[in-house]
């Protein structure tokens, strides 16, 4: 029995903290269906010259071959006061890229763009370092960040900058928008859950005051915050976060504006995938351990914010709590009939359906926001979801690593995700030469976890002597759908 109420008491205690965190995502829910859309912030007036700030807009760049064309065209359109604007194009890459790059941008220099090519000997501190850098000799009293994948419309800067006349504001940050959303069914769940963040996250945070953060790009900070948190770090994967959380602890306050999308352009193929959910989920267990404490032991901050930051920072270990009921439901599934005495511990079970159903009225209410109300697409919310259940947990071992690595202090290089240039589908990203080749060794583990919820499923039928137990068989088809998905897609990546 010792074996078995281990078992029982890990499920349980991972079942509740899903619930929790469910619970948090109902709560930002009520915060974003009563944030107040009425807009009173001062802002600068960029129609007088004298209330137009100087900006840096910065372009961390690392072998960009089929997107820097498309990039710096972009940039050369944003509508600003030539004369209050520099662009810095931080060019770490190490391929054919660097001359091609430089021949682009002396063409735009003889527009009357004030634009500069910087490289660096070595990479250091990656996308932090390029960007501390880059920093150093910045003209702007405010840094715009736009990865290479990234499309700013030309009035970007006129519809984000005009708020930092209000002197607490740090940061704005703009909503991602997705140019090839419909490519694939990969592109579309990555969607879904990029949705679910730029709304009901990012604004019922930010509506109450809570911690948000800034995502890496499309987003503005004033240089004076930067500095006063400590400028850029290298020593986690997710830099953006760990500046965020620092800025914020010192009292600046971010703006996020959800009626500004900028676009960009989504992985297409599952190796980049894997590298970006890799990178974002190991960087956030990094900064969990890096902020703990730090939020913590803040006296400028209410325990509800502190609560609210903490789980901000543990979003990437529900994969691991994810993971982990999954692989204990089937021996779960034979304790519960082989021992009756115990039945009456699964109703813990309970909660992980309300933390779905919890999950699915928030996602419901993010996406009818973008595609509209009705019966047709509530139908196709209802499929939407499910898919990304199955394939976001197809995904937790893959992030479970990451998560761990995360928290027990594993370091590792900052590896870039590739870029496409896909926006529809003719488009093809085969000859990208900078797509990872050779499956991941995890790939071994994602097929064997399929067979197993495969055995689970198998199982509801033969368990106890009542003529099965049905009530985990949705749960392990959806979870061998998602590692076969998962599996079959890292082996032969077609779209």
């Amino acid at each position: 029995m010792i074996i078995e109420t281990i078992v029982i008491v890990i499920y349980s205690l991972a079942i509740l903290l899903i619930f929790l965190y469910a619970l948090a995502q109902l709560n930002l829910l009520f915060n974003y269906v009563s944030a107040k859309r009425k807009d009173n912030d001062p802002k600068f007036d960029l129609d007088k010259p004298e209330e137009v700030p100087f900006v840096t807009i910065q372009l961390p760049v690392y072998n960009e071959m089929y997107v820097m064309e498309r990039l710096l065209d972009n940039i050369a359109k944003i509508d600003y006061p030539t004369n209050k604007l520099e662009i810095q194009v931080l060019d770490d890459s190490t391929d054919e890229t660097v001359k091609s790059t430089a021949a682009h941008i002396s063409e735009l220099q003889k527009t009357g763009l004030d634009i500069k090519h910087i490289t660096r000997v070595n990479r250091v501190g990656f996308k932090a370092g390029a960007l501390k850098e880059g920093l150093e000799i910045a003209k702007g009293e405010f840094i715009a960040i736009f990865d290479s994948d990234f499309l700013p419309k030309p009035d970007w800067l006129k519809l984000t900058v005009p708020y930092f006349k209000n002197e607490a504001i740090g940061v704005v940050q703009t909503r991602w928008g997705h140019i090839n959303r419909n490519y694939s069914l990969l592109t579309k769940i990555q969607a879904f859950a990029l949705d679910a963040h730029f709304t009901l996250e990012q604004v019922g945070r930010n509506s109450k005051g809570h911690f948000i953060n800034f995502n890496g790009t499309a987003g503005i900070w004033r240089k004076q915050c930067i500095i006063d948190a400590g400028n850029w770090e290298g020593d986690t994967l997710t830099e953006d976060l760990d500046l965020s959380y620092r800025a914020q602890l010192k009292n600046w306050k971010f703006k996020y504006l959800e009626n500004v999308e900028t676009p960009a352009e989504l992985p297409v193929v599952i190796s980049a995938a894997r590298s970006q959910q890799f990178r974002w989920n190991k960087g956030g267990a990094e900064n969990f351990r890096k902020m703990l404490w730090r939020v913590i032991k803040s006296k400028n901050i209410s325990a509800k914010t502190k609560v609210h930051g903490l789980l901000h920072l543990l979003n990437s270990t529900m994969f691991l709590n994810i993971l982990v009921v999954a692989v204990l439901s089937i021996p779960m599934l034979y304790i519960k009939n082989e021992y009756a005495h115990l039945k009456d511990y699964f109703l813990v079970m309970s909660f992980f359906v309300m933390s779905t159903v919890i999950f699915f009225i928030c996602y419901w209410v993010m996406y009818k926001n973008i595609y509209g109300r009705g019966i047709k697409n509530f139908f196709g919310y209802i499929g939407m979801f499910f898919m990304f259940f199955s394939i976001a947990m197809g995904f937790s071992l893959h992030n479970s690593i990451a998560v761990l690595e995360g928290h027990l202090g594993k370091k590792s290089a900052f590896i870039r995700t590739p870029k496409f240039n896909i926006n529809n589908l003719k488009d093809s990203w085969k000859s990208n030469k900078y797509i990872k080749k050779k499956p991941s060794i995890h790939v071994i583990f994602e097929g064997a976890l399929m067979l197993y919820f495969g055995f689970g499923m198998y199982s509801a039928f033969i368990v106890g002597d009542q003529g099965g137990d049905f009530g985990l068989f949705p749960f392990h088809a959806m979870l061998f759908a998602g590692f076969g998905y998962v599996f079959f897609k890292s082996l032969a990546p077609r779209v």
